[in-house]
């Protein structure tokens, strides 16, 4: 398996026999560079979507029309995606499990909010969420956007995830002190990796703090477009 991170909260799953974009800012996105743009969708075979705000969805819908891969995600925001051309796999709501190929996705609550420009006006589209996936021996928790919240307690319990993948950079989310107290608290991961940081200069710059929360743990500062392997 391998991650690869494409800066803030978009990341690419090479995973069993799929390769899942999630959340996939790839126009606008001050991390991403565009004259990479080719690599992030090689081979990629769906679309996975935590909620509506523009740094995860701007350029979406042109994406998903000029590659043609299917979206899935919250019932709200596929309708509001589905509404501009785009093809939705799996309009489903947090409990939900899906199959793309061999991979089981289960959408389950984040604590943040989401909306959509839509012909100039906000439009809401939906709760946000976040993502436990299973698949080539590997459980995994994407947290999407979020703070810390109780219900991390039963995911960590029931899905017992061992790689973690945090937002962390503060303003917006969780910064890194309370990512790492959620860690331990609600968690037992072998592997963390922090996103939702460094794109601006609101956010956390260094994931020092979260490596320093998590003695034992492996703390992973992702580099855009460099895959980690599992």
């Amino acid at each position: 398996m391998k991650i690869t991170w494409l800066g803030h909260g978009s990341f690419r799953f090479e995973i069993a026999s799929e390769v899942i974009l999630i959340d996939p800012w790839l126009s606008g996105n001050p991390m991403m560079p565009e004259t990479r743009r080719a690599e992030a969708l090689q081979g990629a075979t769906h679309i996975l979507m935590t909620h509506g705000h523009f740094d995860h969805t701007d350029g979406l819908v042109d994406l998903a029309r000029e590659t043609d891969l299917p979206v899935s995600g919250m019932f709200e925001l596929m309708s509001v995606l589905e509404a501009q051309g785009v093809t939705v796999a799996h309009a489903f709501n947090k409990g939900g499990t899906v199959m793309l190929g061999d991979v089981a996705v289960s959408m389950v609550p984040a604590s943040h909010s989401s909306s959509m420009a839509v012909d100039g006006t906000q439009q809401y589209t939906g709760a946000e969420v976040g993502y436990v996936i299973r698949g080539d021996g590997h459980c995994i928790y994407f947290s999407g956007d979020t703070t810390i919240m109780a219900d991390m307690a039963w995911i960590g319990e029931y899905y017992a995830p061992t790689i973690g993948i945090l937002s962390a950079g503060g303003y917006y989310t969780m910064d890194m002190e309370m990512a790492g107290w959620a860690a331990k608290k609600y968690f037992d991961f072998k592997t963390v990796i922090p996103m939702h940081y460094r794109t601006f200069p609101a956010l956390e710059q260094s994931a020092e703090v979260l490596e320093a929360e998590l003695p034992g743990v492996r703390v992973i500062e992702p580099q855009v477009l460099e895959p980690i392997e599992f």
